[in-house]
């Protein structure tokens, strides 16, 4: 089993990050802390695989614990999981080793295909102590090879440019206005599932900014379109 420690001053976000590790098959989870020195200390008496790694918390950040996993050397993997999204935290975060940048609020989906990926790596790495090219090229960059390619000309499959413009025009005259997919739905008459469908698919494309609101049982997610990034959309029609 992969164990994983948590590290992520809300509470909230950490019990979440709990369930969906959860639901993950071949992890386990290693424990939760709050701060960047609980962290430290929590890595000096127990064994951790994968750290999920939040970015801004109190007295230190995510950025100040990966400097010191890898200046002591500490054999350790980490994913980012966080509301940073300027260039600076994410660049610094991949120049120190960070598998994956997860950037909250996210799906599930997108959850699981970061810790499918480590996984498959992992066990790879566990049962292959030396490597060839092939092996290099066909197991270790195949992720970052496979999605340039399949993100050049077709939309994900279920998805069709006809639904997609139809609601691009609806999300369009909400200018700078928050929206949710039950606003979106209401007016294009598609259903809510397709509709997140679509705003997913604008979300990982940075199109649109996702945010989440706490109330009432589940939290509920908000989206703000990013108008300058649409270009980003002229290679699906």
């Amino acid at each position: 089993m992969i164990r994983v420690l948590i590290v992520d001053d809300d509470p909230m976000v950490a019990e979440l990050n709990k369930r969906y590790l959860q639901k993950v098959h071949g992890f386990t989870l290693a424990g939760i802390v709050h701060t960047v020195k609980d962290a430290r200390e929590f890595l000096e008496t127990e064994r951790v695989h994968l750290i999920l790694l939040d970015v801004y918390m109190p007295s230190a950040t995510g950025i100040d614990l990966l400097r010191f996993i890898r200046k002591k050397n500490i054999s350790v993997d980490v994913i980012l999981i966080t509301a940073a999204t300027d260039k600076e935290n994410i660049q610094t975060a991949l120049r120190y080793g960070a598998l994956d940048y997860l950037i909250k609020p996210f799906e599930f989906d997108r959850f699981n295909q970061a810790l499918l990926q480590y996984k498959e790596k992992h066990h790879f790495f566990e049962n292959h102590p030396m490597l060839r090219q092939e092996d290099i090229d066909g197991q270790i960059l195949s992720t970052e090879q496979k999605f340039a390619a399949s993100s050049i000309e077709n939309l994900p499959k279920g998805l069709t440019t006809s639904t997609l413009e139809s609601i691009l025009k609806v999300i369009q005259k909400k200018a700078n206005q928050p929206f949710s997919t039950d606003d979106i739905s209401e007016i294009t008459v598609i259903s809510r599932v397709s509709v997140r469908k679509y705003l997913k698919f604008l979300t990982n494309l940075g199109i649109l900014e996702e945010s989440l609101t706490y109330g009432v049982g589940r939290p509920g997610h908000l989206y703000r379109l990013k108008e300058h990034k649409l270009k980003q959309l002229n290679r699906f029609f």
